[in-house]
């Protein structure tokens, strides 16, 4: 382990994880030393001040995020924030790029196959019973086209860096990914608190987000308007991500609007305004399937809007993304993205999934219960990191209850191995002191008409509890800010490049 003085004087990497600013490793970000000795040269008082600074610039933002208890009750907190940054090497990234838009086309390919002639189903690559029965297939996509014939539009891919020092894919986010509000503040602040840093760094540019996202909305446009009209759809300001949907409609200077600001007439989409109504082209919807229209979907929504599907399905809106995709960031479903590339691609995938067992199937079954202790159970369609099981911490008792609760609805269930997270050094306000905490990355990927982009850099989210591999915000998580850095990097080995793995290795239930 590299030793320092002053701030890590008494930083100690955790026996059996990869620390990815102290631990020396293929891939590993070559200039690291620079950054730490940098911050390990601050004088206690100047830290805290400067990271104080940052807490009161996002106080004064209002960057705030809900914290759920399990009786339902939510607390609204400013967002934690780390000034350590989480630096990944341009040569690691550039590989990492190239495997998410990899995997956005095949997911996408999927997307349009499935509502379609369903070819993967009929050859018998992805099971057909999986999908249908499936809580988010919409079957009133069967048949139907998106512009460009474009489903995921923006996707949010979590990865996490395991101890063989590789990335892997924990979960594809569909739906409508969230977290990329985090990623422009946390970088305004950053340049902010340590800008002079920043200037001897060559960090590269996140702040283009919302013009290439823009771009892609304004790409599927069904009509050939000069300047289509692009609006968000927001469940309004008491949603924990109502911070992230204001920001992103006023940085790409579009409406951001709840349901009863628009109405559909003759089938086309409209925006209630002082100087009459005017026509919408694309919806960048953040809210759910089952509450987009009232008259296709559950009945008592307050927050869609009656006929947006039937005007979606004349191909007069686009609606981002589309209805149904949710069947793509299914759990179960996510563990046959490597089979989508092989399938649609004909290539291997550039970034490996992390091994996972469906407990539907019943050889996994089979396999999860008589390993349930080394096993994290998850339900298959739940986010923030709820239901999540790491079965190592319980009583006999405990896996015992697990055990009947999977075999009651094993559809609903997947089990992967316990993933050692990688750790980065972070700042513990009660301690005073930097200590390692787990930390993974949600990208995102942007598939327009035109092309497809990859943000550069991405929300790198920090468990603060002590040995938690929860990293998510509605769970009391934080975050860095990430930084893609030419200076100092060094292509991975081939022997890196080609190393399988942990989550590779021959079991009773690959495909």
């Amino acid at each position: 382990m590299k030793k320092h003085a002053g701030l890590f004087a008494n930083y100690t990497v955790s026996p059996g994880t990869l620390d990815e600013a102290f631990s020396e490793f293929p891939g590993a970000y070559a200039a690291y030393d620079r950054i730490s000795e940098e911050f390990g040269a601050l004088q206690q008082a100047e830290f805290e001040r400067l990271n104080q600074m940052a807490k009161l610039s996002f106080l004064n933002q209002g960057i705030t995020y809900a914290v759920y208890t399990e009786d339902g009750g939510g607390t609204e907190k400013v967002f934690p924030f780390d000034l350590f940054p989480r630096v990944i090497a341009a040569a690691e990234w550039q590989k990492l790029e190239n495997g998410l838009k990899q995997r956005n086309e095949a997911l996408n390919l999927f997307l349009a196959d499935v509502y379609s002639e369903g070819k993967i189903l009929k050859d018998r690559v992805v099971p057909a019973a999986l999908i249908h029965s499936s809580a988010h297939y919409v079957k009133q996509m069967e048949g139907f086209s998106p512009v460009g014939n474009i489903y995921t539009h923006i996707c949010g891919t979590d990865l996490v860096r395991h101890t063989d020092g590789n990335f892997y894919v924990l979960e594809d986010n569909l739906r409508s990914p969230s977290g990329v509000s985090y990623v422009l503040s946390n970088r305004q602040v950053m340049r902010r608190t340590m800008y002079e840093m920043f200037n001897r760094t060559m960090v590269e540019d996140v702040s283009a987000y919302p013009n290439m996202l823009l771009e892609t909305l304004q790409s599927v446009s069904p009509q050939s308007a000069e300047v289509p009209r692009c609006v968000l759809l927001t469940p309004g300001q008491y949603n924990s991500a109502y911070y992230e949907h204001s920001l992103l409609a006023q940085l790409m200077g579009i409406d951001l609007v709840q349901g009863a600001d628009l109405f559909v007439n003759n089938d086309l989409v409209y925006l209630k305004t002082t100087r009459g109504p005017l026509r919408v082209d694309v919806i960048y919807r953040r809210i759910d399937d089952a509450f987009l229209d009232p008259q296709v979907f559950r009945k008592d929504s307050m927050l869609g809007v009656a006929g947006l599907i039937g005007a979606y399905l004349k191909g007069n809106v686009t609606i981002v993304n589309a209805p149904g995709t949710g069947i793509a960031d299914d759990k179960a479903i996510c563990s046959y993205v490597p089979d989508m590339i092989r399938y649609y691609l004909q290539q291997e995938p550039i970034i490996e999934n992390v091994k996972t067992y469906i407990c539907d199937r019943p050889e996994d079954l089979a396999y999860v219960l008589e390993h349930l202790g080394e096993l994290v159970v998850k339900p298959v369609d739940m986010s923030g990191g709820y239901g999540v099981t790491i079965c190592d911490r319980l009583s006999r008792a405990e896996l015992d209850a697990v055990a009947t609760q999977i075999k009651a609805d094993p559809r609903n269930y997947i089990a992967q191995p316990k993933i050692m997270l990688s750790t980065h050094a972070t700042f513990i306000d009660e301690a005073g002191t930097f200590a390692p905490r787990h930390i993974d990355l949600r990208t995102f990927t942007l598939l327009g008409q035109f092309r497809s982009q990859v943000l550069k850099g991405g929300l790198t989210r920090v468990a603060l509890k002590a040995g938690s591999l929860i990293v998510n915000s509605s769970q009391g998580g934080g975050s860095k800010d990430t930084w893609v850095v030419a200076d100092g990097s060094a292509a991975p080995s081939q022997s890196q490049s080609q190393y399988q793995g942990p989550f590779s290795s021959s079991s009773p239930t690959d495909h």
